[in-house]
């Protein structure tokens, strides 16, 4: 087998596998166009199987530029659901261990907990246990796994 024998059959094979890229984008497009019937979806697809080279080329000068502005739109769509995922996560406000356990100390502070309470709501902060709170008549609190 001689350099171009290899060359010209590299050639052969990327032009075949361009143009399943391309049947598997044309179908793709078919089937994602809104304005496009059930029938003209159909006879595309038809078309394609019957004479593939053919209804590739016909599909790309007939709706070529269709094709593009669809998959532009979807594109715009797609960055915008991202960008509103993306606002959301950062507006939940992740807030560390340390931030809740100082401000479950603040409450305890100020009495609004109590000891019992505390080690509660610590327990479950630091998700070392998942106890329950026995609390005592003197404040003390045990924590029993559950």
């Amino acid at each position: 087998m001689t350099f171009w024998d290899i060359f010209a059959s590299i050639f052969w094979f990327m032009i075949l596998f361009t143009w399943i890229w391309m049947l598997i984008a044309i179908v793709g497009d078919i089937f994602r166009d809104h304005e496009l019937s059930g029938w003209g979806k159909a006879l595309w697809t038809l078309f394609l199987i019957v004479a593939p080279w053919l209804g590739s080329l016909v599909y790309l000068i007939a709706r070529g530029r269709s094709m593009n502005e669809r998959a532009l739109a979807q594109a715009q769509r797609n960055e915008q659901a991202f960008g509103r995922y993306v606002r959301e996560a950062a507006a939940t406000g992740t807030t560390s261990t340390a931030d809740e356990l100082s401000k479950l100390a603040d409450l305890r502070d100020r009495g609004t907990l109590s000891v019992a309470e505390f080690e509660l709501a610590k327990a479950k902060v630091l998700g070392t246990r998942s106890a329950s709170a026995v609390a005592h008549t003197d404040g003390r609190a045990d924590l029993t796994p559950a």
